[in-house]
């Protein structure tokens, strides 16, 4: 099965470190990476979808940074 997870984080090294430890534990980057401003809180954000291949049937209750 194929899981898929959105990396979010404010627009600093935090967001690098998401994405790197992701990518260490075998995801796989989907797409190109985001970058919005959000104007709430007055900050840009960044997002990066990731995908991994599991084995198994997919559960909603799963914690998918633990895979």
């Amino acid at each position: 099965m194929k899981l898929y997870r959105l990396l979010t984080e404010d627009d600093t090294s935090a967001f690098c470190h998401k994405v790197s430890l992701a990518l260490s534990k075998g995801w796989e980057l989907h797409g190109g990476p985001t970058y919005a401003f959000d104007a709430a809180r007055g900050v840009m954000r960044c997002g990066q979808a990731v995908v991994k291949d599991v084995p198994g049937d997919y559960h909603p209750d799963m914690k998918l940074g633990e895979q």
